[in-house]
């Protein structure tokens, strides 16, 4: 699989200066954890399920969440259960077509060793398993049930935590909930792929709901517990973890309260339809929080509707320019440091400071691409549109 494939070569190669790479769910996780991209959840109680997937991977989505825990009803976990090891079958027995990283969210640990004995050979379409209201007490028993299944299926499986507890959200418990869920994903490093954020829990526990054009970085009792998840456990001295951008959830039209976030000047008078399709369905709140996301050191983003996958990905490409400052970063012979104008003559790119970011730049860069001079988002959120 690769971002951006489902579109034709032909456009790729207007749109790309280099093209998104090619990887597989057998890729290093290093590579899996930057290309997760948007991560749609679907309910485990859809029939349809095997259709969807298929879907939406030919529409570009890289990574899907089959969901048995808050997105279903408490009484329906068997039938979901059920339905989705029936669909994972379904998948199997298909001809061989090219599917996402899948992923499963649990509600217990004894989910995980007994869903993976009960979908026998099909196992070898999952990718692991998402782990909710993740701290150290609760989350270890996930780690080690993971671990078991691993072992048993004889097949790699990551787990991505969901720091979603108030024990996380509340002031006076935050700092030791933080260094045990540190704990215990660097104790079990090897295996845990991404973090992610369920911010919609922490406005729960306060009564809390943003609007469609607020972004969670305007709810300062989540922003303050991003920026301390990050502080961390996102570090870029190797000891951090890819943590992932807060679900949106709105994708249908709302009454406006100000005035919309899309500047005009991006987009062409060939492409005002888009903006105003982008406002008209509330995606301009989105995007801008896809771009305070990255500025806040979160890669890729939950999703709950299709629509939101592309806005991710146009998003996370790499613009020409961020990608000649990250090159003339780390050229060998700046290896003592230093200062120099950037290649674009707009900005000075100080060696030292400025290397971590280098690098996860083009990391970004490897698996989302790097576009061409002349090309933005909006022309890659218009090439991605399904026709």
């Amino acid at each position: 699989m690769r971002h951006f494939g489902h579109i034709a070569p032909e456009v790729r190669d207007r749109l790309f200066f280099q093209e998104p790479c090619v990887f597989t769910a057998d890729s290093s996780p290093r590579v899996l954890a930057a290309a997760l991209g948007a991560t749609l959840y679907s309910p485990a109680t859809r029939q349809k399920l095997a259709d969807d997937v298929v879907k939406q991977a030919g529409r570009g989505v890289v990574s899907m969440v089959v969901c048995l825990e808050d997105s279903i009803d408490d009484a329906d976990v068997a039938d979901a259960e059920e339905n989705l090891v029936r669909q994972f079958h379904d998948l199997a027995d298909r001809p061989a077509d090219e599917l996402p990283l899948l992923f499963i969210r649990v509600r217990t640990p004894e989910q995980i060793p007994d869903l993976v004995q009960r979908l026998g050979a099909s196992v070898r379409l999952l990718s692991g398993f998402v782990l909710p209201k993740f701290t150290e007490e609760r989350g270890v028993p996930f780690l080690e049930a993971l671990t078991e299944a691993e072992g048993a299926s004889e097949r790699r499986l990551f787990a991505m935590p969901v720091l979603e507890s108030p024990e996380l959200l509340y002031h006076e418990s935050r700092a030791e909930t933080l260094a045990g869920i540190f704990r215990a994903v660097d104790k079990y490093r090897d295996r845990v792929l991404a973090l992610r954020l369920g911010v919609t829990d922490f406005c729960s526990a306060y009564g809390l709901r943003r609007a469609p054009d607020m972004t969670a970085y305007d709810v300062q009792i989540v922003a303050s517990v991003i920026a301390d998840v990050v502080n961390v456990l996102g570090r870029a001295d190797g000891t951090g973890f890819t943590v992932t951008g807060p679900v949106w959830e709105y994708f249908r039209v709302q009454e406006r309260m100000f005035k919309p976030q899309l500047r005009r000047s991006p987009f062409t008078p060939e492409a005002e339809d888009l903006r105003a399709a982008l406002i008209e369905h509330d995606m301009d709140g989105l995007l801008r929080e896809i771009s305070l996301d990255r500025t806040n050191g979160l890669q890729g983003k939950t999703c709950i509707h299709p629509s939101h996958v592309l806005p991710v990905h146009a998003l996370s490409v790499v613009s020409h320019e961020e990608f000649s400052d990250a090159q003339d970063i780390l050229r060998p012979e700046r290896g003592g440091g230093g200062v120099l104008r950037s290649a674009y003559t707009n900005k000075m790119n100080e060696v030292k400071p400025h290397r971590a970011w280098a690098e996860r730049t083009l990391q970004r860069a490897e698996v989302f691409g790097v576009t061409n001079e002349d090309i933005g988002f909006v022309e890659l959120l218009a090439a991605g549109i399904p026709g």
